[in-house]
């Protein structure tokens, strides 16, 4: 036809090979990290090691048939090191992003589906969390005594404090992009005729919110939780480099790396390791959520 535009050819999102690939890179960290106390278990049958013996004469030995990836600053074996942390940064990364989710979505159906001045409240409230710098927040927050705010001494004084704090913090301050899309869809959904037929027969506010609301705002959540899978993780990395999220002697990634600050120029592979796992984790996480963005957004069907 003459006139007629050629066809327009270009970058259309991520394939199903990259879901795939970030997929099989997660699973295959999920299932080491989780294979750790089997794998200490046979280096320990074999050699008389685990994940927390100090041998001060072995620090930071390289590979051997004992220690595969060496030993770290204090002669603990570094790669029962690595899956063991590998086991809190994701623990931080799932258990936050869903935290986060929850509290978006009870956020975004209550402000989409309600409208009005609670609609103005919530979306206000989102745009403010949204303009805090959340770097200086957080590390603000990571570092307050948690006895002065009346927690029993016993909890503060737990190996787990940390863990638990750290979840809390990236979890209460990574909801408002859930929010935001969950507002988004609720409301397209609540001007459906289904919807206005069972608000007109009676049905209960909550009752339509979960049987008719959020079913359809499922694909935008799986798609903004798993994204922020990997905010969380590189948040906690941040805050445990500056040594105020987990605390030793709980390991993550992000602690290993403040610790090899030190050794960087006599063992760099004690830095290495750990931020290799976190650049690793981060790209399939992103693989994933990219291509569920593709295969799940209605906007992008074809």
């Amino acid at each position: 036809m003459a006139g007629a535009s050629p066809p327009v050819s270009g970058y259309t999102g991520p394939g199903p090979v990259t879901g795939l690939l970030g997929g099989a890179l997660l699973l295959a960290l999920a299932l080491l990290t989780l294979a750790a106390p089997l794998i200490e278990s046979l280096l320990s049958g074999a050699y008389g090691i685990d994940a927390d013996t100090v041998d001060l004469f072995a620090r930071n030995a390289g590979p051997s048939a004992a220690h595969w990836l060496g030993t770290d600053e204090l002669g603990r074996d570094l790669l029962l090191r690595l899956l063991y942390a590998g086991r809190i940064s994701l623990l931080v990364g799932v258990a936050g992003a869903c935290l986060a989710s929850v509290l978006g979505t009870l956020i975004g159906i209550g402000a989409g589906y309600a409208g009005g001045a609670l609609d103005a409240l919530l979306m206000r409230l989102t745009d403010a969390m949204i303009a805090l710098p959340l770097l200086p927040l957080l590390i603000v927050l990571a570092a307050v005594d948690l006895e002065k705010v009346g927690l029993p001494p016993g909890l503060v004084r737990s190996d787990a404090a940390s863990l638990y704090r750290i979840i809390l913090i990236v979890g209460l301050f990574g909801w408002t992009t859930v929010a935001r899309l969950v507002r988004a869809t609720t409301l397209q959904v609540r001007s459906h005729e289904y919807v206005r037929a069972a608000h007109a027969l009676g049905v209960s506010p909550l009752r339509i919110a979960l049987v008719h609301i959020l079913p359809n705002v499922l694909s935008p959540l799986i798609i903004a939780t798993t994204l922020s899978v990997g905010n969380m993780i590189m948040l906690e990395s941040v805050l445990s480099y500056l040594g105020l999220g987990i605390q030793p002697p709980i390991p993550s990634w992000g602690n290993m790396l403040g610790s090899a600050q030190e050794t960087m120029q006599t063992r760099p592979a004690l830095a290495l390791y750990p931020g290799l796992l976190i650049f690793v984790t981060v790209l399939a996480v992103n693989f994933l959520g990219d291509t569920l963005n593709a295969r799940l957004d209605p906007r992008k069907a074809p």
